[in-house]
Order: C-alpha cells, then structure tokens, then sequence
C-alpha cells in the first residue's frame, strides 16, 4: 500500500520526521509529500504559497531527504497540507497515494477545534476524494519536556491495520499522552469534546488594538471525551467525518391532508412552506457522501 505522509508543522518538523521514521519500518509503501513551511491552523485550505486563495498555475515543490529515512522519496511542496493530498491524489507525484497519514502535530488536537486543525484537514481532504486517513498528534509536554515523539509515532503504526480493514473514506484522529509508550494506559474510543484544550479569546493592548489569542482552557471535560481521556494518560482515537449531508428523520411535526406535498425534506422533493431546515446536529441524520468512481476526476468547488 502506497502511503503518504504529510502534516501542517511543515515537512522539516521533528514529528513529521520521526512518524517517517518509524513508517519506513512498515512494508508499505511511503512516500512524503507534505508542505515546506508551517500551515498551522488551515484546517481544508488548498492554498498555495502564501497566497489567500487557490492558486491554480505551477505546483512548486522540491526533493528533500528525511534524516534517518533517506531512502524514502519525499518532496516539499509550497502549500497547505489538503493542497498536498489534493495534487498527490491527482497524480503530481506519480501513483497517487492508497492512504493519507498526517502529523505528527506538535499539540493534541482535541475537541471540535479540530475543524481548523491542518493536520485533521488533510485527511478529510484525503477522504473528500475516497481515501482513508490517520491524523496523528501530540499532547503537549509540561516543564519544557522534551515532545513523546516516539509514543505517538509507535501507535500510528499500531493504528494502521485497523485503519487498512475500516470501511473506505475512515479517519481517524489519534491523539498521543505525553508520556513513554510503556506508560500511556492504553488507547480508548472517544468523542469529540465540546472543546479542546485551548480556547479562543480577544485581548486589547494598551493601544486599543485587539488580537486574537488561544489560551489554556479551564473548563472541565466531560469523561468519555478525547480531552478527558488524554489528561488521563490514555491515547484517544476519533472517527471523524468531513463532507457530510443533513436530512430529516421519518417523524413529522406536521400534519398534511393532501397527497400533492412531499411533508418533510426528501433529495429532489420542492421546496414547501412547511419543510423545516433538518437538525444538522443530530448523528443519525447525517450521512456520508457516496465515493466516485474515479477519485482522481473527483470536482474540487
């Protein structure tokens, strides 16, 4: 299996390096095609360069060596980590990839601030065109610890077969304790927090000028959620799904005496006055985009 490895730390980082490292170890197939600088925080973003939207001439990129797995073909590329998965998948750097693994970040992401997370944004872009993928982080160390690069290499390396039998377009987030392998109590499922473990705020200085600021969050985390369990020294793993569509459940709340109206939200169904908008925020309504049949003609909006 063709693997590619890529994250939003840039591709010199030390986490990238180490989770080649320990990939290279595999029998698969890995091949590095991740971006040249830190796009931390660009989430889906198929930016380019440092331009703000999508570029669509040159693809720029350079052959670089992983120390420590030189002999591992690997290239950085002058965007953001989807804009890598995106162009591998098409083809840029010959057989596109069977699998997406991105990190290894330099933080836990956590929460459903992993929306913005680049490192879960590339395998979702991964996902968006048939792919399944693993995003792989690291919680933070306290005391200027040196990071658990290793823990969180070695279990994305135990996450891989169970990733390889999961249904097609699975992502995992696997989030890493900051601790010694033989010290993480184990890997448990879990959910999202309603929070990570950062929090936005707003400041002003003493001129009057605001800027936006992540800071420490407080606020106590409900058990089973991935925040929780990794302060508990547990690595967590999250299903996580990108791209997804929102349609009413069989129950009505209304009650129509004709035949001629469709009475809840159906694909291809008019809009009528008494449809209501779906509840996006209910698991059981929400569906997973069909795969294409050629991932690599797959549209891009």
């Amino acid at each position: 299996m063709r693997i590619q490895v890529t994250n939003d730390d840039g591709i010199s980082s030390e986490g990238l390096q180490e989770l080649v490292r320990h990939l290279a170890d595999t029998d698969h197939e890995i091949v590095v095609i991740a971006p040249d600088s830190d796009w931390s925080g660009a989430g889906t973003s198929l930016a380019n360069s440092s331009d703000s939207y999508v570029n669509l001439g040159e693809i720029r990129s350079e052959r670089v060596t992983i120390d420590g797995a030189e002999h591992v073909e690997a290239y950085a590329v002058a965007g953001a980590p989807a804009y890598t998965v995106v162009v591998a998948r098409l083809g840029a750097f010959g057989p596109p990839p069977d699998l997406i693994v991105s990190g290894i970040n330099a933080g836990a992401n956590t929460g459903r601030a992993v929306l913005h997370s680049g490192t879960v944004g590339a395998a979702l872009a991964g996902q968006n065109f048939g792919l399944s993928g693993l995003a792989v982080s690291a919680a933070e160390t306290a005391d200027d610890h040196p990071w658990y690069w290793s823990t969180a290499a070695a279990l994305a390396v135990e996450m891989l077969d169970l990733l390889i039998e999961a249904p097609s377009r699975t992502v995992l987030n696997l989030n890493a304790p900051a601790c010694d392998l033989d010290d993480c109590h184990g890997v448990r499922w879990a959910r999202l927090a309603p929070f990570g473990t950062m929090r936005a705020a707003i400041t002003t200085d003493d001129n009057d000028r605001q800027q936006f600021e992540l800071r420490p969050s407080d606020a106590v985390p409900p058990p089973d959620t991935d925040v929780a369990l990794l302060l508990e020294g547990f690595a967590t793993i999250t299903t996580v799904v990108g791209v997804t569509e929102a349609w009413a459940d069989d129950s009505l709340d209304v009650q129509i005496d004709t035949d001629d109206l469709v009475p809840s939200v159906r694909p291809g169904a008019d809009l009528q006055p008494v449809h209501r908008v779906p509840d996006a925020s209910a698991p059981h309504t929400l569906r997973r985009p069909e795969n294409v049949d050629d991932p690599t003609r797959a549209e891009v909006s």
